[in-house]
């Protein structure tokens, strides 16, 4: 359980992330995420990561782990609130500042902070089973609309995180952010094979590559993801998120 890298293939990382039963991750795997894919891209002989989740898991990413911050803000504290907001900021930013190219192999729901990393990520290819959301206001949050904006129109951003609906794998590959959909069993597979044909370039270049295409990108994504994160403190310290999230899994109950 946890995050752990491996290196199945020459020049290709994959960074795993395994949080039983939903890949909620708690303040220190957002963290620990951030680490492994900031230290995968720093290694020389690396030249595409592979970000996926456990394959025996039911989804990519459910987003922050509302339990543990439940915990804390019952006791009257902040610091889960704070921890996942800081943890989430630094695991997106390894993702999109990884010194080499991120390819997110997505399986089953991405939803909230798992937006936030493949909407980073430099190429995505799903399982025809995944579907990608931002339920934040269902959650009491707000938040990775700057994410959601770089896999959909914006006016489908908008009524998508209005609605806290989600739209599936097939959706998105016709909107052009999704690389492949595939069945499940062959995500991995698949996910790999692009992996491979970014790895066969040289090592240098590539690297060149990513810092060419960030240095390009319309918009800022660090301060826009930021500027989202204020008005998730404000919702907090006003009671309105502690409301909303209080009535979180109540529906199925």
């Amino acid at each position: 359980m946890g995050v752990s890298t491996s290196s199945p293939e020459k020049g290709i990382a994959v960074v795993t992330v395994d949080f039983p039963p939903v890949n909620a991750l708690p303040v220190q795997g957002w963290y620990d995420l951030a680490d492994a894919v900031r230290a995968a891209g720093r290694d020389p002989d690396v030249r595409c990561v592979v970000l996926t989740a456990a394959e025996d898991g039911r989804g990519f990413n459910a987003g922050v782990d509302i339990k543990e911050m439940q915990r804390e803000t019952a006791n009257g504290g902040h610091r889960a609130l704070i921890g996942a907001n800081r943890g989430c900021y630094e695991a997106f930013s390894a993702v999109y500042r990884c010194e080499v190219p991120v390819v997110a192999a997505v399986a089953g729901f991405c939803l909230g902070g798992g937006i936030g990393l493949v909407g980073n990520a430099d190429a995505i290819v799903a399982s025809d089973d995944a579907t990608f959301g931002l339920p934040e206001l269902d959650r009491g949050a707000l938040g990775a609309a700057t994410h959601l904006a770089r896999l959909v129109p914006q006016h489908l951003m908008r009524a998508l995180f209005y609605t806290s609906r989600t739209v599936t794998a097939a959706e998105l590959h016709a909107h052009g952010s999704v690389w492949k959909v595939v069945p499940r069993d062959q995500l991995r597979a698949c996910a790999m094979e692009l992996a491979r044909d970014i790895a066969r370039k040289d090592g240098y270049l590539i690297r060149l590559a990513k810092a060419a295409l960030n240095g390009i990108d319309p918009v800022d994504v660090h301060r826009s993801y930021r500027f989202e994160q204020g008005f998730t403190f404000e919702a907090n310290l006003s009671g309105v998120a502690d409301r909303v999230r209080d009535t979180f899994g109540q529906e199925d109950e």
